[in-house]
């Protein structure tokens, strides 16, 4: 009877904790792909920094979260042929950028741009000088002599592009958030301890229930 009862609490266990340890490993899961995708470069319009066919982890954010700087992949009606393409956020609603044609100004001052490709093609760019409207961005690609970018659509609300949408920033040395870490590995651990317990805990009361061989009788005097 109290192999029973071990086998019985064995099994219990095994119950509780095969299903939390999936919920932990498929809910992390989740919540990672729920909140980021992964996104190849196509063209050249963002080198030196990203090269085509590199892979990159995009985070989804909403537009409130959206700053200069930000390297963002985005979808704009009626371009690019409706896919979605990586460009850096210069201005925000409400900037006013301006270009010689070589030094990008926002709202008067320099912007510190180590990233460009500078090169004869992009200090041969026709400079422009325009006021972002709101929840819009003007966007530019790194590689300023081989980007389609906001300084072509200038006719088109001063080249910018709604920012809603934008589909997600680009996380720079990506590295997965602890928690996530912490929560998946728990699950990982406690789904294979759990079906261990539970098949122990079977094995237990198998072994109890088998009936106890009777002795043999005396031999008669």
């Amino acid at each position: 009877m109290q192999q029973r009862g071990v086998g019985g609490r064995l099994r219990a266990a095994g119950w509780v904790l095969v299903p939390l340890g999936l919920v932990l490993v498929l809910g992390s899961t989740g919540y990672f792909f729920a909140r980021h995708q992964g996104v190849t470069v196509q063209g050249e319009s963002m080198e030196p920094t990203y090269s085509q066919g590199e892979h990159l982890v995009v985070e989804h954010i909403g537009a409130s979260e959206i700053r200069r700087g930000d390297v963002v992949l985005v979808r704009v009606p009626g371009r690019y042929q409706g896919a979605p393409v990586l460009r850096r956020v210069i201005g925000t609603g409400g900037d006013h950028v301006a270009s010689d044609g070589a030094r990008v100004t926002v709202n008067g001052e320099p912007v510190d741009e180590p990233y460009v490709r500078r090169d004869e093609l992009a200090s041969a760019t026709a400079p422009y000088d325009v006021r972002v409207p709101n929840g819009r961005l003007f966007l530019l690609g790194d590689n300023r002599g081989n980007s389609n970018d906001s300084r072509f659509s200038l006719d088109e609300q001063s080249g910018s592009v709604a920012a809603s949408g934008v589909l997600g920033r680009v996380r720079e040395g990506f590295v997965v958030p602890p928690l996530l870490l912490t929560t998946g590995g728990l699950g990982l651990v406690l789904t294979p301890v759990g079906a261990a317990l539970g098949i122990s805990g079977y094995a237990t009361r198998r072994a109890a229930r088998r009936p106890i061989a009777a002795a043999p009788p005396w031999p008669a005097a």
